[in-house]
């Protein structure tokens, strides 16, 4: 189905010179195995050269803005081009709507859909680079992943749930969390795994999972949110 990325493109303010190229940042690969008359290619050499792109920025942005020790910056970073971000950034950018899919992968939602925004993402930013140059790309990516920094850095967003609460623990109470494994159930191929969290012998809250530590990382997250932390 043809798309009208004239709209997209009034919605974002860019105005590519090379409407293909606009086109093909947006074209997945299934989308060519279903069609395979059409003259053009898929995605995927556009989203290699905007991943770069985009780490390049962000990563030049942080280095001149901020004094802080490499370490802190690549967490930084991380929380800013992982793919969780790039497909909520893409999605709140209506890039949903212009994705060249086959019919499977249009069915598809959830982590699948999350993991083709963001790749879409990288591949637009790629084809805005092609198209206009490092400063015009590096002004959309100021403005649609650099922005979020702010909120990233006030709400600890770039700690993982076990970091966070841990941070928050040791702050506030100064006690440093402990997990204990409360439940394990299922086959070898298949098991389960519950573990609770605790502030000294105070069980704080439970987390399921497949493995220790994914279960580990919910009931991290549920403690944040009972103790009003998150």
């Amino acid at each position: 189905m043809e798309k009208n990325y004239s709209s997209l493109e009034k919605k974002i303010k860019v105005n590519f010179k090379n409407k293909e190229l606009l086109k093909k940042a947006f074209t997945h690969r299934s989308y060519i195995n279903e069609h395979p008359g059409l003259k053009i290619d898929h995605n995927e050499r556009l989203e290699f050269l905007g991943d770069a792109v985009l780490e390049l920025v962000v990563t030049e942005h942080l280095f001149n803005k901020y004094p802080n020790p490499e370490g802190e910056l690549t967490v930084w970073r991380a929380a800013l081009v992982n793919t969780k971000m790039l497909s909520e950034i893409a999605n709140e950018l209506g890039f949903n709507d212009y994705l060249l899919l086959s019919k499977g992968e249009e069915q598809d939602t959830g982590r699948a859909r999350s993991f083709i925004l963001a790749n879409t993402f990288e591949a637009f930013v790629g084809a805005l680079y092609v198209d206009q140059g490092i400063e015009r790309v590096a002004d959309f990516i100021n403005k649609s992943v650099l922005s979020r920094l702010p909120q990233i850095l006030e709400e600890k967003l770039y700690l993982d749930p076990k970091s966070q609460f841990q941070e928050e623990a040791q702050s506030k109470e100064g006690i440093t969390p402990s997990y204990e494994l409360i439940e394990e159930d299922g086959p070898d191929h298949c098991k389960e795994f519950i573990v609770g969290v605790y502030l000294n012998d105070k069980l704080i809250a439970k987390g399921k999972g497949p493995s220790k530590q994914v279960a580990q990382g919910k009931a991290a997250r549920k403690a944040l949110e009972k103790k009003g932390w998150s």
